[in-house]
């Protein structure tokens, strides 16, 4: 296998958590499947889980080259649970179709948080 992309990325937590409080559901609604917002309304801090969802979501964007254009929707990007609560890409609408036609088979990918920041990191590889 050869890694086709990388992309990391930073975010703080209070401009999530500010999104949330202006926009509340349509900003939710725009950015995160209704799966991400069960997980993170889940969790006594939700705006650092969304935080660490929108990083990886930006670092997904990054590996496949393109960032946030065209016809690529934020939701096209569901990041999910395992049962062993390793965090797992799935990709749908435009990002998968890129995805495809750049034979991204395999994603890596790292979230973590800490104080006021949440990051995220991925490798795609063929």
């Amino acid at each position: 296998m050869a890694i086709v992309g990388h992309g990391i990325d930073l975010v703080r937590i209070d401009r999530i958590a500010e999104m949330i409080d202006k926009h509340g559901r349509h900003f939710l609604d725009r950015c995160f499947t209704a799966a991400e917002q069960a997980y993170c309304q889940d969790h006594a801090q939700p705006a650092q889980h969304y935080a660490g969802r929108f990083a990886l979501k930006e670092a997904v964007l990054k590996a496949l080259g393109t960032g946030w254009r065209g016809q690529i929707a934020w939701t096209d990007i569901d990041i999910l649970r395992e049962a062993s609560g390793r965090p797992r890409v799935v990709l749908g609408g435009e990002c998968g179709r890129i995805a495809e036609r750049l034979g991204i088979r395999c994603w890596h990918i790292s979230i973590s948080h800490a104080g006021d920041y949440a990051m995220a990191s991925t490798v795609a590889e063929d």
